[in-house]
């Protein structure tokens, strides 16, 4: 294999890879590192646009596909691939399957950075909590002497969650309100990280616009998004203009330094 540096994020929905990593795609794309993303559903339960009622999961899911395919190639993204797993539904599969269908992609793309949400999935949401789970076993699991497929084994060298603090959740609730879900009749709320727990700060400002771009293909959700348009210029480079991790683990650095590159210590 050649040193060239690759890049995997590892998320639930179309849209994911603009609303929460799109800065760190297009900037890390920019540089020349290989980026791939895995999305383990099509978004089948999502929105489609201002229609009152859903045209159904088959129509929904195929229209955000095109959508998520669009938007990555406005962020530089290499491959998408696809679980096809059901929006909804990802914290109800079996995860000994989920986990080889993701362990097997590591091995081929062999990456040496991987990114997914937190554990909390960020506000709650159950598909990011699974895929979060399943990414940090996969991760595990890729370097294991398991015969999951044809592919050797790949140690990955650092693994990181996505960590909002203060600043950026505060954008966010400007935009969407209330970051919550509702599961089980129990509402799960946002919580920020504290800002010593972060590890990792990536200034993507040069990129905001383009990630703003990348958002825009999403028209099946705007209307969710439609008051994203009316934020001022200071937020959207909030939103758009920082990237914030906690770095889970790494085989090449540590320690409390703050980083501002997920590739320090491979470079």
């Amino acid at each position: 294999m050649n040193k060239r540096l690759r890049l995997l994020a590892i998320l639930a929905h179309p849209d994911d890879e603009s609303l929460g990593f799109g800065g760190t795609f297009a900037k890390y794309a920019d540089e020349g590192v290989e980026t791939y993303l895995i999305t383990a559903t099509r978004g089948e339960r999502g929105r489609f646009g201002d229609a009152p009622q859903s045209p159904g999961l088959d129509i929904v899911g195929k229209t955000r596909t095109q959508e998520v395919l669009a938007a990555s190639d406005i962020l530089g993204i290499k491959e998408v691939h696809f679980l096809d797993y059901i929006d909804g539904d990802l914290d109800k599969v079996p995860p000994k399957e989920a986990i080889e269908k993701i362990t097997n992609l590591i091995r081929k793309i062999q990456p040496q950075v991987v990114l997914t949400f937190d554990p909390f999935g960020s506000y709650g949401h159950p598909d990011h909590i699974a895929i979060s789970q399943f990414s940090l076993a996969a991760v595990m699991n890729a370097n294991s002497k398991s015969p999951i497929d044809n592919n050797l084994p790949w140690a990955v060298s650092k693994f990181y969650y996505l960590a909002w603090p203060s600043e950026i959740m505060g954008a966010y609730e400007e935009a969407f309100k209330q970051m919550a879900f509702k599961v089980d009749d129990e509402t799960r709320e946002a919580i920020p990280w504290p800002n010593w727990s972060i590890t990792t700060k990536i200034n993507t400002a040069k990129y905001w616009r383009q990630v703003w771009e990348a958002v825009n293909c999403h028209q099946t959700q705007i209307s969710i998004y439609n008051k994203l348009k009316s934020l001022s210029k200071q937020n959207h480079q909030i939103l758009w203009g920082n990237q914030s991790f906690y770095r889970v683990f790494s085989t090449v650095n540590g320690g409390r330094v703050l980083e501002a590159d997920i590739f320090e210590g491979l470079r």
